[in-house]
Protein backbone atom coordinates (compact mmCIF):
# COMPACT_ATOMS: atom_id res chain seq x y z
CA UNK A 1 0.00 0.00 0.00
CA UNK A 2 1.14 3.57 -0.71
CA UNK A 3 2.55 4.80 2.64
CA UNK A 4 1.08 8.36 3.87
CA UNK A 5 4.75 10.17 5.05
CA UNK A 6 3.04 12.75 7.48
CA UNK A 7 0.33 13.37 9.70
CA UNK A 8 -0.32 17.19 7.89
CA UNK A 9 -3.61 15.95 5.16
CA UNK A 10 -4.54 18.50 1.99
CA UNK A 11 -8.62 18.48 2.27
CA UNK A 12 -10.10 19.74 -0.54
CA UNK A 13 -13.99 20.18 -0.95
CA UNK A 14 -16.68 22.03 0.80
CA UNK A 15 -16.90 24.56 4.22
CA UNK A 16 -20.06 25.87 5.18
CA UNK A 17 -22.52 27.37 7.73
CA UNK A 18 -24.69 25.74 9.70
CA UNK A 19 -27.58 26.42 11.94
CA UNK A 20 -28.94 23.78 14.23
CA UNK A 21 -33.04 24.10 15.15
CA UNK A 22 -32.28 24.38 19.35
CA UNK A 23 -32.65 23.04 21.98
CA UNK A 24 -32.02 19.43 20.09
CA UNK A 25 -35.39 17.93 19.18
CA UNK A 26 -37.04 21.04 17.82
CA UNK A 27 -38.60 21.02 14.46
CA UNK A 28 -36.88 23.99 12.28
CA UNK A 29 -40.39 25.18 11.74
CA UNK A 30 -41.11 25.36 15.02
CA UNK A 31 -37.65 26.84 16.38
CA UNK A 32 -37.46 30.14 17.62
CA UNK A 33 -33.77 30.15 18.37
CA UNK A 34 -30.53 28.54 16.33
CA UNK A 35 -27.06 27.52 17.48
CA UNK A 36 -24.26 27.95 14.55
CA UNK A 37 -21.39 25.61 13.95
CA UNK A 38 -18.96 25.18 11.27
CA UNK A 39 -20.32 22.86 8.57
CA UNK A 40 -19.51 21.47 4.96
CA UNK A 41 -18.28 17.86 4.49
CA UNK A 42 -14.31 18.77 3.62
CA UNK A 43 -14.31 21.10 6.81
CA UNK A 44 -15.94 18.61 9.50
CA UNK A 45 -13.28 15.92 7.85
CA UNK A 46 -10.53 18.47 8.67
CA UNK A 47 -11.97 19.18 12.00
CA UNK A 48 -12.15 15.34 12.87
CA UNK A 49 -8.29 14.78 11.95
CA UNK A 50 -7.31 18.15 14.13
CA UNK A 51 -8.96 17.16 17.00
CA UNK A 52 -7.45 13.35 16.48
CA UNK A 53 -4.44 14.75 16.75
CA UNK A 54 -3.43 15.16 12.69
CA UNK A 55 -3.12 18.22 11.12
CA UNK A 56 -5.25 19.28 8.01
CA UNK A 57 -5.08 22.59 5.33
CA UNK A 58 -7.95 22.90 4.05
CA UNK A 59 -8.36 23.67 0.27
CA UNK A 60 -11.83 25.86 -0.82
CA UNK A 61 -13.53 29.28 -1.96
CA UNK A 62 -15.41 30.92 0.79
CA UNK A 63 -17.43 34.19 -0.05
CA UNK A 64 -16.38 37.87 0.98
CA UNK A 65 -19.06 38.38 3.59
CA UNK A 66 -19.62 38.18 7.11
CA UNK A 67 -20.82 33.85 6.78
CA UNK A 68 -17.28 33.51 4.79
CA UNK A 69 -15.04 35.02 7.63
CA UNK A 70 -16.72 33.22 10.13
CA UNK A 71 -16.27 30.12 8.70
CA UNK A 72 -12.72 31.38 7.97
CA UNK A 73 -12.90 31.86 12.08
CA UNK A 74 -13.83 28.73 12.80
CA UNK A 75 -11.58 26.93 10.78
CA UNK A 76 -8.63 28.90 12.67
CA UNK A 77 -10.34 27.61 15.86
CA UNK A 78 -10.11 24.36 14.89
CA UNK A 79 -6.26 24.77 13.88
CA UNK A 80 -6.90 24.36 10.43
CA UNK A 81 -4.57 26.30 8.44
CA UNK A 82 -5.79 28.22 5.63
CA UNK A 83 -2.92 28.38 3.19
CA UNK A 84 -5.25 27.18 0.23
CA UNK A 85 -8.51 29.04 1.62
CA UNK A 86 -9.65 31.61 -1.21
CA UNK A 87 -11.91 34.34 -0.53
CA UNK A 88 -14.39 35.19 -3.21
CA UNK A 89 -16.13 38.51 -4.06
CA UNK A 90 -18.87 39.38 -6.22
CA UNK A 91 -22.21 37.09 -5.96
CA UNK A 92 -20.55 33.90 -4.99
CA UNK A 93 -22.43 32.47 -1.60
CA UNK A 94 -20.62 30.21 1.36
CA UNK A 95 -22.72 27.02 1.88
CA UNK A 96 -25.91 27.32 4.40
CA UNK A 97 -27.07 24.02 6.21
CA UNK A 98 -30.29 24.27 8.40
CA UNK A 99 -30.17 21.58 10.43
CA UNK A 100 -32.46 19.88 13.02
CA UNK A 101 -31.30 17.61 16.09
CA UNK A 102 -33.81 14.99 15.40
CA UNK A 103 -33.22 11.28 14.63
CA UNK A 104 -36.85 10.78 13.03
CA UNK A 105 -37.67 12.78 9.77
CA UNK A 106 -34.45 14.91 10.44
CA UNK A 107 -34.50 17.62 8.06
CA UNK A 108 -31.42 19.67 6.58
CA UNK A 109 -32.11 22.42 4.33
CA UNK A 110 -28.74 23.09 2.37
CA UNK A 111 -29.00 26.30 0.42
CA UNK A 112 -26.34 25.84 -2.12
CA UNK A 113 -27.14 28.78 -5.22
CA UNK A 114 -23.94 30.25 -6.42
CA UNK A 115 -21.96 28.47 -3.43
CA UNK A 116 -18.31 29.99 -3.63
CA UNK A 117 -16.31 26.59 -2.88
CA UNK A 118 -17.40 25.82 -6.57
CA UNK A 119 -15.33 28.89 -7.70
CA UNK A 120 -11.95 26.90 -7.18
CA UNK A 121 -10.01 27.06 -9.74
CA UNK A 122 -6.81 25.09 -11.60
CA UNK A 123 -4.79 28.18 -10.73
CA UNK A 124 -5.43 27.57 -7.23
CA UNK A 125 -4.35 24.05 -7.22
CA UNK A 126 -1.04 24.90 -9.37
CA UNK A 127 0.01 27.27 -6.36
CA UNK A 128 0.24 24.23 -3.97
CA UNK A 129 3.48 21.82 -2.92
CA UNK A 130 1.88 18.84 -2.84
CA UNK A 131 5.36 17.17 -1.86
CA UNK A 132 5.15 18.59 1.70
CA UNK A 133 2.06 16.72 2.42
CA UNK A 134 0.87 13.32 3.48
CA UNK A 135 -1.93 12.38 1.82
CA UNK A 136 -5.26 14.34 -0.25
CA UNK A 137 -8.57 13.65 1.00
CA UNK A 138 -11.25 15.00 -1.84
CA UNK A 139 -15.19 15.02 -1.17
CA UNK A 140 -17.09 14.02 -4.28
CA UNK A 141 -19.22 17.16 -4.22
CA UNK A 142 -16.04 19.14 -5.62
CA UNK A 143 -16.63 16.96 -9.23
CA UNK A 144 -20.02 18.39 -9.49
CA UNK A 145 -19.62 21.58 -11.05
CA UNK A 146 -16.92 23.65 -13.36
CA UNK A 147 -14.46 25.54 -12.61
CA UNK A 148 -14.48 23.02 -9.32
CA UNK A 149 -14.32 19.97 -11.47
CA UNK A 150 -11.56 20.49 -13.42
CA UNK A 151 -9.34 22.01 -10.20
CA UNK A 152 -9.90 18.55 -8.30
CA UNK A 153 -9.04 16.18 -11.05
CA UNK A 154 -6.07 18.48 -11.50
CA UNK A 155 -5.27 18.81 -7.83
CA UNK A 156 -5.69 14.56 -7.55
CA UNK A 157 -3.41 13.73 -10.53
CA UNK A 158 -0.89 16.10 -9.63
CA UNK A 159 -0.76 14.69 -5.72
CA UNK A 160 -0.71 11.06 -7.22
CA UNK A 161 2.52 12.36 -9.36
CA UNK A 162 3.82 13.65 -5.89
CA UNK A 163 3.50 10.03 -4.08
CA UNK A 164 0.92 11.26 -2.01
CA UNK A 165 -2.41 8.44 -1.71
CA UNK A 166 -5.75 10.58 -2.78
CA UNK A 167 -8.69 9.53 -0.96
CA UNK A 168 -12.04 10.41 -1.68
CA UNK A 169 -15.26 10.15 0.43
CA UNK A 170 -17.56 9.82 -2.83
CA UNK A 171 -20.33 12.20 -1.11
CA UNK A 172 -22.61 12.28 -4.01
CA UNK A 173 -25.47 15.05 -4.04
CA UNK A 174 -27.93 14.27 -6.58
CA UNK A 175 -28.90 18.00 -6.40
CA UNK A 176 -25.32 19.41 -7.02
CA UNK A 177 -25.13 17.44 -10.47
CA UNK A 178 -26.74 18.54 -14.25
CA UNK A 179 -27.38 14.53 -14.24
CA UNK A 180 -27.05 11.37 -12.92
CA UNK A 181 -24.87 9.60 -16.30
CA UNK A 182 -22.55 12.66 -15.58
CA UNK A 183 -22.07 12.15 -12.32
CA UNK A 184 -21.29 8.13 -13.24
CA UNK A 185 -18.91 9.64 -15.46
CA UNK A 186 -16.46 12.20 -13.72
CA UNK A 187 -17.10 10.18 -10.60
CA UNK A 188 -15.14 7.02 -12.49
CA UNK A 189 -12.64 9.30 -14.31
CA UNK A 190 -12.12 10.48 -10.24
CA UNK A 191 -11.97 6.86 -9.08
CA UNK A 192 -9.16 6.07 -11.26
CA UNK A 193 -7.12 7.89 -9.25
CA UNK A 194 -7.73 7.08 -6.15
CA UNK A 195 -6.04 4.85 -3.68
CA UNK A 196 -8.36 4.87 -1.30
CA UNK A 197 -12.58 5.14 -2.18
CA UNK A 198 -15.42 5.81 0.47
CA UNK A 199 -18.66 5.51 0.10
CA UNK A 200 -22.11 4.20 1.36
CA UNK A 201 -24.30 1.92 -0.91
CA UNK A 202 -26.48 4.81 -2.80
CA UNK A 203 -22.78 6.55 -3.62
CA UNK A 204 -20.88 3.42 -4.88
CA UNK A 205 -24.49 2.46 -7.07
CA UNK A 206 -24.12 6.43 -8.97
CA UNK A 207 -20.43 4.01 -10.64
CA UNK A 208 -22.67 0.82 -11.03
CA UNK A 209 -24.56 -1.44 -9.07
CA UNK A 210 -23.77 -0.82 -5.41
CA UNK A 211 -21.81 -3.62 -3.72
CA UNK A 212 -20.55 -5.19 -7.53
CA UNK A 213 -19.02 -1.58 -8.17
CA UNK A 214 -17.36 -1.13 -4.87
CA UNK A 215 -15.74 -4.89 -6.14
CA UNK A 216 -14.72 -3.80 -9.13
CA UNK A 217 -13.23 -0.81 -8.09
CA UNK A 218 -11.23 -3.02 -5.53
CA UNK A 219 -9.10 -4.72 -8.13
CA UNK A 220 -7.68 -1.40 -8.99
CA UNK A 221 -7.53 1.01 -5.71
CA UNK A 222 -5.46 -0.18 -2.77
CA UNK A 223 -8.63 0.00 -0.01
CA UNK A 224 -12.46 0.08 -0.96
CA UNK A 225 -14.79 0.74 1.86
CA UNK A 226 -18.10 -0.03 1.22
CA UNK A 227 -20.34 1.81 4.05
CA UNK A 228 -24.46 -0.17 4.89
CA UNK A 229 -25.09 1.67 7.40
CA UNK A 230 -26.67 0.12 10.17
CA UNK A 231 -25.76 -3.05 9.06
CA UNK A 232 -21.81 -2.07 9.19
CA UNK A 233 -19.32 -2.33 6.30
CA UNK A 234 -17.17 -4.11 4.14
CA UNK A 235 -14.14 -3.22 3.09
CA UNK A 236 -11.80 -4.68 0.01
CA UNK A 237 -7.84 -4.43 0.81
CA UNK A 238 -5.28 -6.38 -1.25
CA UNK A 239 -7.83 -8.91 -2.52
CA UNK A 240 -9.46 -9.47 0.59
CA UNK A 241 -12.62 -8.32 2.19
CA UNK A 242 -13.94 -8.20 5.35
CA UNK A 243 -17.25 -7.02 7.17
CA UNK A 244 -17.24 -4.85 10.05
CA UNK A 245 -20.33 -4.10 12.25
CA UNK A 246 -21.51 -0.85 14.12
CA UNK A 247 -21.32 0.55 17.70
CA UNK A 248 -24.79 0.28 18.74
CA UNK A 249 -25.58 3.72 20.72
CA UNK A 250 -28.34 5.96 21.03
CA UNK A 251 -28.50 8.61 18.51
CA UNK A 252 -29.45 12.18 18.41
CA UNK A 253 -29.35 12.34 14.89
CA UNK A 254 -28.03 11.25 11.51
CA UNK A 255 -25.71 13.78 10.49
CA UNK A 256 -21.91 13.71 10.67
CA UNK A 257 -20.72 10.22 11.31
CA UNK A 258 -19.26 9.63 7.50
CA UNK A 259 -17.40 12.52 8.25
CA UNK A 260 -16.13 11.50 11.52
CA UNK A 261 -15.57 7.91 9.74
CA UNK A 262 -12.99 9.59 7.16
CA UNK A 263 -11.46 11.73 9.88
CA UNK A 264 -10.33 8.23 12.09
CA UNK A 265 -9.60 6.32 9.39
CA UNK A 266 -7.25 8.06 8.08
CA UNK A 267 -5.51 9.58 11.24
CA UNK A 268 -4.85 6.12 11.89
CA UNK A 269 -4.04 5.17 8.58
CA UNK A 270 -1.41 7.48 9.13
CA UNK A 271 -0.09 5.78 12.48
CA UNK A 272 0.26 2.82 10.64
CA UNK A 273 -2.71 0.73 12.46
CA UNK A 274 -4.05 -2.36 9.77
CA UNK A 275 -7.19 -1.17 7.70
CA UNK A 276 -9.49 -3.37 9.75
CA UNK A 277 -8.69 -1.63 13.02
CA UNK A 278 -8.91 1.91 10.99
CA UNK A 279 -12.31 0.45 9.99
CA UNK A 280 -13.15 0.00 14.08
CA UNK A 281 -11.90 3.03 14.60
CA UNK A 282 -13.95 4.83 11.96
CA UNK A 283 -17.15 3.21 13.02
CA UNK A 284 -16.66 4.49 16.34
CA UNK A 285 -16.07 7.86 15.80
CA UNK A 286 -19.45 7.88 14.07
CA UNK A 287 -21.33 6.54 16.41
CA UNK A 288 -19.70 9.21 19.07
CA UNK A 289 -20.77 11.87 16.38
CA UNK A 290 -24.94 10.86 16.04
CA UNK A 291 -25.23 10.65 19.70
CA UNK A 292 -23.89 14.80 19.76
CA UNK A 293 -25.09 18.25 18.56
CA UNK A 294 -23.51 19.47 15.73
CA UNK A 295 -20.76 17.77 13.45
CA UNK A 296 -17.44 19.55 13.53
CA UNK A 297 -17.75 20.10 17.35
CA UNK A 298 -19.33 16.38 17.87
CA UNK A 299 -16.18 14.92 16.74
CA UNK A 300 -14.38 13.20 19.46
CA UNK A 301 -10.61 13.65 20.92
CA UNK A 302 -8.00 10.35 20.86
CA UNK A 303 -9.00 9.70 24.49
CA UNK A 304 -12.64 10.03 23.55
CA UNK A 305 -12.39 7.46 21.01
CA UNK A 306 -10.17 5.23 22.70
CA UNK A 307 -12.31 5.39 25.81
CA UNK A 308 -15.61 4.80 23.79
CA UNK A 309 -14.01 2.02 21.95
CA UNK A 310 -13.22 0.02 25.44
CA UNK A 311 -16.39 0.59 26.53
CA UNK A 312 -18.45 -0.40 23.59
CA UNK A 313 -18.30 -3.41 21.92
Amino acid sequence: MKNIKNNHFLVLGRAGLDLYADPPGTRTEEALAFSSALGGSAANIAVAISKLDGRASLISCVSDDAVGHYILNQLKAYSIACDHMHVVAGEARSSLAVVETRLENCQSVIYRNGASDFHLNEKHIREIKFADYGALIVTGTSLAVEPSQSATLLAMMLASKAGLPVIIDVDYRPYSWASAAEASQVYAAAAAMCDVIIGNDVEFAVMGEGLISARKLAQSTQVVVYKMGEKGSITFVQGKEFETGIYPVTALKPTGAGDAFMGAFITSWADGINVETCVKRGSAAAAIVVTRVGCAPAMPTPIELDQFMKDHA
